[in-house]
């Protein structure tokens, strides 16, 4: 009989850290959105850290760069997918790595969808308040952010191995530790 090592504790799950996240990140985005709507005059920029960031309210009907702007319609199905999807998968999370991109992703895509779902033109056609503007990139609100956000903890997170559990595959990462966590 070959003594092996006791197998490793069992992870807490990370489900309540990526809900947190999205609430927080979900909350920021539509009180700023409203603020923006509120106070900005649409199509008139605002200096607000002198040429880097303005504000410049608009109504985006598509998607990045304005995009798709007659198939409003498929980004609310997206989004809505993405959320569903994001939940879903959100009760597998052991990693606080993982969990904070599930918490960004899900809380961008339900906030655009917010917009989508409830705000003119109509029901599942809404058009999605942006109004950052940095030089030389598309007008974007909070929820775009966060999505971005997501997007490069997933990709480092993949082309790291870590797993959803936090777990590395094997091989992943040379030199960066067998079995290390995230």
């Amino acid at each position: 009989m070959t003594d092996s090592p006791p197998p490793a504790p069992a992870r807490p799950r990370r489900t309540a850290l990526a809900l947190a996240v999205a609430a927080l990140v979900y909350a920021l985005d539509q009180v700023t959105k409203v603020l923006a709507v509120a106070h900005l005059e649409p199509g008139v920029r605002q200096p607000f850290v002198g040429e880097l960031l303005q504000f410049h309210l608009i109504r985006n009907p598509g998607a990045a760069f304005s995009l798709a702007t007659g198939s409003t319609w498929v980004f609310t199905v997206l989004a809505l997918a993405v959320v569903v999807v994001a939940l879903w998968l959100a009760r597998r999370l052991r990693s606080t790595a993982w969990a904070l991109a599930f918490g960004f992703l899900l809380a961008g895509a339900a906030g655009n969808l917010t917009d989508r779902l409830l705000r003119q033109p109509g029901f599942a056609r809404g058009h999605v308040v942006d109004f950052l503007e940095l030089p030389h990139w598309p007008i974007f609100n909070v929820a775009d952010a966060s999505i971005c956000a997501a997007a490069v903890l997933i990709a480092v997170l993949s082309l790291r191995g870590v797993g959803l559990d936090g777990a590395r595959e094997q091989g992943a990462a040379r030199g960066a530790g067998e079995g290390s966590r995230a």
